[in-house]
Order: structure tokens, then C-alpha cells, then sequence
């Protein structure tokens, strides 16, 4: 999906289970996180179960960078024509073993969030576009810089292409910090049977002086 700056590594298969570990230290006042797995124990024994299995996706359906061996940060792209998780995707990225892991209440919040979320995406950018699934960074090197080493060589590769990009957030922290990354704020609901907002944000390609969009 991109040539990329030497900071930025591929995570490999084996990295998947200390890459979770991290993601719920990254995520565990999210409200999306907190939403699916709302009593703090759970959330943390439990929520590594969510985070492998997007790992796994990520893996298979698109890209996954890390910034170095230590996994300081993590960021998922995904192809918008394989964003959606279907059954037969989930499947194939342990989704048996996520049902396990979460629980069946839990389940069942992740897979109605999950289509609501599905629903505004497909409404807020219908063509062909890059999605920026998520990206983490440990509590430990949060501020310095390492959302934007995860950021900056995807968003360039697709300033090359002419691709858009598109993102989500629950968190309206971080609203200003795409922002900062070109990003625009496209829709703010309430998602039904939950507490927060619910933000599409949209990444126009940015046109070089002296080169088309064409």
C-alpha cells in the first residue's frame, strides 16, 4: 500500500498479542472501548481480545505500521472496499475466538456499534478512499511525536495517489490533532444507546504546486 519512511515498520504476526496489550493501555479511557467493555477489570482482561482481532484484519485486508520493534505506537489503513467486517472476514480473522474473548453482552454492543459506525461511513465517503482504521500510541511516549511518524508517510503515499482518507473518532480530544493532519470534521451524531459523539472526519488529497489531481 505505500513505500514508506524507514521510522515506519510492518507489524508481523508475532506481534500481535504485546501490540494488543499496548492498544488497551492506548484506549482504555476511549468511549468506544469503554462503551463495549464498561467495567474497568473487563476492559482490560477482555479488550485484548478486540484489539488482535483488528490487528488480524489489519494484517489481512491492509497495512499495519509500527515505529519501531518496541512498539511505541500502531496504525491500521485499510482499503475502503474491504472496511466493512463481514462475517465471512471476521471469520477469517479469528472471530470465533473474539466472541470467546469478549463475552456475549460485550459482543453484541461491539457488532451494533460496529454497523451504526459502518452506516455513517459508507454516507459520509461512498468513493473508492483509504480508511484509517485507528492508530494508538502507548501512554508512555504519547506527546512525543509518534502519532505523527504512524501518519505522515500514509498521508503523503496518498497525496501521491489522489486518494482521500477517512477516519472516526469517539474521542473529541483528538478532533484538533487530525485537524492538524488535514482532516475536516464531515458529521457529529449521538450514536443510539450510547453516551458520546460520534465524529466522521474526512482527509481531502493535498495537490502539489506543479502536479494534477487527474
Amino acid at each position: 500500500m505505500a513505500n514508506t519512511k524507514s521510522y515506519l515498520i510492518r507489524l508481523t504476526k508475532d506481534q500481535i498479542e504485546p501490540a494488543s496489550e499496548m492498544l488497551v493501555r492506548s484506549f482504555f479511557n476511549d468511549p468506544k472501548l469503554t462503551h463495549i467493555l464498561p467495567e474497568k477489570d473487563a476492559r482490560k482482561e477482555r479488550g485484548r481480545h478486540l484489539f488482535a482481532f483488528e490487528l488480524r484484519y489489519g494484517l489481512r485486508y491492509g497495512r499495519v505500521f509500527t515505529t519501531s520493534p518496541n512498539l511505541e505506537g500502531v496504525a491500521v489503513w485499510i482499503p475502503s472496499e474491504r472496511s466493512a467486517i463481514t462475517f465471512w472476514r471476521a471469520m477469517l480473522c479469528g472471530g470465533m475466538a473474539l466472541q470467546r474473548g469478549l463475552g456475549k453482552e460485550a459482543m453484541a454492543r461491539l457488532e451494533a456499534f460496529s454497523n451504526q459506525v459502518d452506516e455513517y461511513h459508507k454516507k459520509h465517503l461512498p468513493d473508492p478512499h483509504c480508511y484509517l482504521f485507528f492508530i494508538g500510541v502507548d501512554p508512555r511516549h504519547q506527546g512525543q511525536g509518534y502519532g505523527g511518524k504512524l501518519m505522515r508517510p500514509m498521508l503523503e503515499w496518498l497525496d501521491e495517489k489522489g486518494m482521500a482518507c477517512y477516519l472516526n473518532t469517539q474521542n473529541e480530544e483528538n478532533i484538533g490533532l487530525y485537524e492538524h493532519f488535514g482532516f475536516r470534521v464531515v458529521e457529529q451524531v449521538t450514536l443510539p444507546g450510547t453516551a458520546f459523539v460520534h465524529t466522521g472526519m474526512i482527509r481531502d488529497p493535498v495537490v502539489k504546486e506543479g502536479t494534477s489531481s487527474d
